[in-house]
């Protein structure tokens, strides 16, 4: 690992203990974030030329500190709190932070997770915030990971600081009644920015690692301090699971390589085993959850030494229990291709069916896939060529794109 990637990685790392530290002292989560986001533009800059602080963190608050502090001072007619903020500011804060105001890695990383994914924001806006707050992502990055404008970007993470703030959330941990709900969403960013980063729903490249790198980062944490959580330990399983057919999934030039095509050889065997261990022993001591037994899928999977050799009976049941337990529309499709490995596919193509008058899925490129794929496997090579060239035109992957539309010359050639 580089120098320079040592030092990007420390950084992120310390972004939400910094913040923790800033607003347990100082209040004002918004004010506060922008604050820490300057300290650690300061910290990529600083470090790599002059070497790593002998304390981290503290000179990350410091730094932050002051910046807020300046901050204040010049909004005085507007916000009206120099009072409060002189009374603050001693110069042995700004130097070191007290021991007891130094609260511990596992808290404040969880209370940010929480703070980002309050219920009164929309997804997108959970998961821009929680990458910038607690993944310590600069808004450039995130609107690069996402493609759209950074003034875009900016805007929205500019808008849901300002809907936290307005909600009247504290810096705390939900209380009990409000943290199975909470906890939900967490989950839930979570998985969504692994699969923006694992499956790239627009643009030129098929995976953004830096996304799914932050997601498994991120849920290991949440998975150290809530270790008894099954849900918890099924979505981190899940992401390592996936994550570890990458080296797979992409060919020359950037294209796609579908699961069954891949040489199983690249896949990483360590991520695997970790995995498995992780969703074998949540199973057997947790509540059974959606996330589990996505992961127990993916096990399966991962565990076939050939893609002959995969439990399509076994994939197939576990995807009953799924759509018994969170039944929707995806866990709809993906069901049916297990189903269609296991009775054929036009057991397969009929469940698909019961889709078409679903307005999330009738128009989404991966239904057409899915459909063309199943017609494939059944011999109509007319209607496989039709569907692969409708989710072409669907999808926004310029991977995706290329991959379907070969797919369908491929078959109009051999017909």
């Amino acid at each position: 690992m580089s120098a320079a990637r040592e030092f990007e990685d420390r950084i992120r790392d310390l972004a939400p203990h910094v913040l923790g530290a800033l607003v347990r002292r100082y209040g004002h989560f918004d004010a506060a974030e922008d604050a820490v986001q300057e300290a650690l533009l300061a910290a990529s800059v600083q470090w790599p030329e002059q070497g790593l602080p002998d304390n981290p963190r503290a000179w990350l608050i410091t730094v932050a500190s002051r910046r807020l502090t300046d901050q204040f001072r010049s909004d005085e007619a507007r916000r009206n709190r120099e009072t409060n903020i002189v009374a603050a500011d001693r110069p042995e804060d700004l130097h070191a932070p007290a021991v007891d105001e130094q609260p511990s890695t596992e808290d404040d990383t969880l209370t940010l997770l929480f703070l980002c994914c309050h219920p009164a924001l929309t997804a997108p806006s959970q998961v821009s915030l929680t990458l910038r707050a607690v993944g310590g992502l600069t808004t450039d990055q995130i609107s690069r990971a996402f493609l759209v404008p950074e003034t875009t970007m900016a805007q929205r993470i500019s808008r849901a600081k300002q809907t936290v703030r307005k909600s009247g959330a504290r810096f705390a941990m939900p209380t009990a009644d409000e943290r199975a709900d909470r906890l939900e969403a967490v989950l839930h960013v979570l998985y969504l920015i692994f699969n923006e980063g694992y499956a790239a729903t627009s643009g030129s490249d098929l995976q953004r690692t830096d996304l799914t790198a932050e997601a498994i980062r991120l849920s290991r944490m949440l998975f150290r301090l809530l270790p008894d959580d099954g849900e918890v330990g099924g979505l981190l399983a899940l992401m390592l699971l996936t994550d570890a057919r990458r080296p797979a999934r992409t060919g020359d030039e950037g294209s796609l390589v579908p699961l069954a095509e891949q040489d199983r050889s690249l896949w990483d065997g360590g991520a695997i085993a970790e995995g498995v261990h992780i969703v074998s022993d949540v199973l057997s001591r947790a509540p059974v959850g959606p996330y589990q037994i996505q992961a127990a899928i993916a096990a399966v999977h991962d565990e076939a030494a050939t893609a002959e050799e995969t439990d399509w009976q076994q994939i197939s049941e576990l995807y009953k229990v799924l759509a018994r337990i969170s039944p929707g529309p995806m866990i709809t499709l993906n069901r049916a291709v297990a189903v269609a490995m296991v009775e054929g596919p036009q057991a397969g193509l009929e469940l698909l069916a019961t889709l078409d008058d679903d307005q999330r899925l009738a128009t989404h490129h991966r239904l057409g896939a899915v459909r063309a794929h199943l017609y494939e496997m059944a011999g109509d090579t007319v209607a496989a060529i039709e569907h692969y060239r409708t989710a072409a035109r669907r999808t926004t992957s310029t991977p995706e794109q290329r991959y379907l539309r070969d797919r369908a010359e491929r078959l109009a050639a051999a017909d």
